[in-house]
């Protein structure tokens, strides 16, 4: 598998720093990947650059393409870590950078990496400064800052989305990196690391980091035996990142499309992922009466009895518990009429907030004697009048119990 002739395993990089920081790129041609992000580059004047957020997973080139940024527009880059530093910190940069824009009539960028660490006071500190225009603010995170930033953060800033790099992107990059190194791997190789690092460059460029570190070792090994003992998992996770939050969305929105392997595969992520499996339950007890509904009423008391159940057996055997009730709510018949009947009349409620309940409906009025008792009558029903207003909320699917319950109210109501 690995050939050590003519010196492909030498490289050229004599200092320490981690690989993934001596090959960042230094220019927007060498930058892979994020064709949105960059056609918003290239309408940016460099003269006056907006404060920008760049939101991310980790290693999809968000610091990188602060840098660049910087470089491209000629301004002072102040870098500032929200975890290792504190307000003292912050402010010490932030006088910094008020004094070079004042002796050299020039702004400064101050780029704030894990921003979505940065607590009120933190955030509080920045906005007078971006209300004054004293710098230019680049921030990076990890987490949709629409939940982590405070809302006059959020008015003063763009938000520039970076997506995982594409397996394509970070083969292409590390075709490029290996021939800059003068390190040379098999092909098979390079795709397997493209193929397992999850769209994360910086995770890549360590796995070839790691086997050009240990390049003599690699000689006589095969393939599978280098990727048994050189490589690492890259899944990712994290019960706290946006991730989280598109994985459920995924979720949910299978079993409402009734894909019962898709909804298979995205519980398995979230269960491989340590997710909250109350959460899980919780999340299938309101799709089955918000997309099953009556379509087939058994889905909510399977879901309840889940949630019940998960909570007294626990993991791992909760996992099958889950995986009945998902198999069943994504092969069930699907109904939002209920769902969307109460939102209905709920907005009409409330743009009439002054309904008054029929007299001969009321529990103390003289007109009590005029109800009609459906139980004294035929089919258990008699025509009468249960509101004063004309209107309509309900509207049946036509699928499943409801259908059921169609033909039984046209045979009853409609004689």
């Amino acid at each position: 598998m690995m050939q050590d002739q003519m010196g492909l395993f030498s490289s050229n990089i004599k200092d320490d720093a981690p690989l993934a920081f001596k090959v960042r790129p230094k220019e927007l041609d060498q930058f892979f990947g994020q064709k949105s992000v960059l056609k918003k580059v290239s309408m940016l004047d460099f003269n006056k650059l907006p404060h920008i957020v760049l939101h991310g997973p980790p290693g999809c080139g968000k610091t990188t393409l602060a840098n660049i940024l910087a470089s491209n527009a000629k301004l002072q880059l102040f870098s500032f870590n929200a975890v290792l530093g504190g307000v003292n910190d912050l402010r010490k940069i932030i006088s910094e950078a008020i004094n070079l824009k004042e002796s050299q009539g020039k702004k400064s960028i101050i780029f704030i990496d894990e921003i979505h660490r940065f607590n009120k006071g933190q955030q509080d500190a920045l906005l007078p400064h971006l209300e004054k225009g004293d710098f230019v603010l680049f921030g990076a995170t990890t987490e949709n800052p629409n939940t982590t930033l405070n809302k006059a953060i959020l008015s003063r800033v763009q938000k520039w989305r970076l997506d995982s790099l594409s397996v394509t992107d970070i083969r292409l990059l590390l075709t490029n990196t290996l021939k800059n190194i003068n390190f040379q791997l098999d092909s098979k190789l390079v795709d397997y690391i493209a193929e397992h690092s999850n769209g994360d460059a910086r995770f890549a460029l360590n796995q070839i980091e790691t086997l050009e570190n240990n390049k003599d070792s690699l000689v006589e090994l095969n393939f599978d035996e280098i990727i048994k003992n050189y490589f690492f998992d890259n899944r990712s996770y994290d019960k706290n990142n946006e991730r989280h939050y598109d994985v459920i969305s995924a979720f949910i929105k299978s079993i409402r499309g009734s894909d019962v392997d898709a909804a298979i595969l995205w519980l398995a992520v979230m269960l491989d992922g340590g997710e909250d499996i109350e959460f899980i339950a919780r999340r299938l007890i309101i799709l089955a009466s918000e997309d099953i509904g009556n379509a087939d009423p058994r889905a909510l008391s399977i879901t309840t009895d889940a949630h019940y159940a998960i909570k007294t057996i626990g993991m791992p055997e909760a996992r099958i518990i889950l995986a009945q009730a998902v198999t069943y709510l994504a092969r069930a018949p699907k109904s939002n009429a209920s769902y969307l009947a109460i939102d209905k009349a709920l907005e009409y409620v409330k743009n009439n907030p002054s309904l008054e309940v029929p007299t001969h409906l009321r529990n103390h009025h003289p007109n009590k004697s005029n109800y009609k008792y459906p139980h004294s009558y035929e089919n258990h029903w008699v025509k009468q009048t249960y509101m004063d207003e004309k209107t309509h909320f309900f509207d049946s699917s036509g699928i499943g119990y409801e259908k059921m319950q169609d033909d039984f109210i046209n045979r009853t109501q409609n004689k």
